[in-house]
């Protein structure tokens, strides 16, 4: 097997390791979850959620990983005590990691396909129903979904078999820095349009009395939700990026940096949203059809909007891509780690594996449209909601109780590889917090999604 690589530099690892969590649940669902819920006020308790959910497990993941210097296919094999099953969990993880990319190529490669189809003028004097007809004709359509998709995966795995530091470090870096100007552009652009300072004060202004009329409850599990979602901890895809990290610097802090970052994007992404949707009189809270069905008639209505319209797609479709590299990195990785595998044999395999495995998310929007789950949907469906409403909730309640536990790694192992290194400490008086209440909480969402579904 290959020896292992470290990042070449700090900026890289947050780089990489935020363009894994940033991704479509940061700029395609965050916005309209937002204008479901009130904006303003429903933002503040997400924002309280990511500091009170999000950083914790983050740090446990990311210690788990730089201790072991393995994927979490191997780390639990290498912390657990002897003679304990936590490495069982691997096999959950791997799944999990699987699952995400069977649907997740699909929708980015939509993403990809909208930036062709705006930039060479599909959708210049269409009206709304034939925009909406466009999408529809899109995931009718197998073999164009196909196309986009197999692209998606050629791009992510090209990238990764040529390394860490060479392929995913570099073009992770260029992505995001790229998708962070972009988004500035756009941002500036949107803002400035007639009438988009009433979306602006809906989105950043708070107004309680619009949170309840949704119900209090409803809204502060959904920001709940969204905060412990967005950052796709629980499966490993952190704890990676963890295990190519050196000791020099404290892990609280370059979590916190993670989630910054994270939370950054998503906070202008309703920057874009929500001023964009008030100068055109259009409702933000409709559902994901906003992205295909709604904008595109949007910047047909702006000065120059082939143009911002183009943009918009290439920074979705960047943040999709940021997410599949990092996720397949994952796999590679893991795949490595398992059989004693060089990288271009795991790259290779991997790659056909997944590109098989993706094709009954694409076949259940047509041929396959009749495969149905009551209360939960279709193929893409089924899949989301595996890893959303259970790989990833059950995975972060495993991270935490290894991390707590006497049976596990232990609190005492893994406070001292967290704060191993200069900057933000993770506080010990937090123990308590973090074996007791931040469990319950992470259950009372994973029964709560159920319930809420069925």
């Amino acid at each position: 097997m290959e020896s292992r690589e470290t990042f070449k530099s700090r900026i890289g690892f947050i780089m990489t390791s935020a363009g894994c969590a940033i991704g479509l649940g940061n700029v395609w669902r965050f916005p309209y979850i937002t204008g479901q819920y009130g904006g303003a006020a429903f933002v503040l308790f997400y924002l309280l959620f990511l500091v009170v959910l999000g950083v914790p497990i983050m740090v446990m993941e990311l210690a788990v990983g730089r201790a072991s210097g393995q994927s979490a296919g191997r780390s639990f094999h290498t912390l657990e005590p002897a003679g304990s099953h936590w490495h069982l969990f691997s096999h959950f993880a791997l799944a999990g990691n699987y699952l995400l990319m069977m649907f997740y190529t699909t929708v980015a490669g939509w993403m990809v396909s909208y930036i062709g189809k705006t930039a060479g003028g599909t959708f210049l004097s269409l009206n709304a129903e034939e925009v909406t007809a466009v999408f529809d004709s899109m995931l009718s359509n197998p073999l164009e979904q196909l196309a986009w998709m197999a692209l998606v995966i050629v791009i992510g795995f090209s990238i990764c078999i040529r390394g860490l530091k060479n392929g995913v470090e570099r073009v992770s870096t260029v992505i995001m820095t790229s998708l962070l100007l972009l988004i500035f552009a756009i941002v500036i652009r949107t803002v400035t349009l007639p009438g988009a300072a009433k979306g602006i004060s809906f989105y950043l202004k708070p107004d309680f009395s619009k949170m309840a009329e949704q119900g209090i409850e409803k809204v502060i599990f959904a920001a709940m939700g969204q905060a412990f979602f967005t950052l796709s901890i629980g499966m490993g895809n952190i704890a990676i990026f963890g295990s190519y990290l050196g000791k020099e610097k404290a892990l609280t802090g370059e979590a916190v940096n993670i989630i910054c970052l994270d939370t950054f994007v998503a906070i202008m992404a309703g920057l874009i949203i929500f001023p964009a949707c008030s100068s055109f009189g259009v409702n933000p809270g409709q559902g994901p059809g906003l992205i295909f069905t709604t904008l595109p008639n949007v910047f047909n209505s702006m000065p120059l909007g082939r143009l911002w319209g183009t943009l918009f797609f290439v920074f979705m479709a960047f943040a999709a891509l940021s997410t599949v590299i990092a996720v397949f990195e994952n796999i590679i990785a893991f795949t490595m780690e398992q059989n004693g595998w060089n990288r271009r044999k795991a790259t290779l395999v991997t790659c056909v594996l997944l590109f098989f495995l993706s094709i009954p998310c694409v076949l259940g929007f047509n041929v396959w449209k009749s495969v149905q789950l009551p209360k939960i949907g279709g193929i893409q469906d089924i899949e989301d909601f595996l890893v959303s409403n259970n790989l990833l909730p059950l995975g972060s309640l495993v991270y935490l109780a290894f991390c707590v536990s006497k049976r596990g790694w232990g609190f005492e192992n893994f406070i001292s590889e967290a704060n191993q290194g200069s900057g933000l400490h993770f506080p010990r008086m937090l123990r308590a917090y973090v074996t007791w209440i931040l469990p319950a909480v992470v259950l009372f969402i994973w029964i709560a999604g159920y319930l809420q579904k069925f």
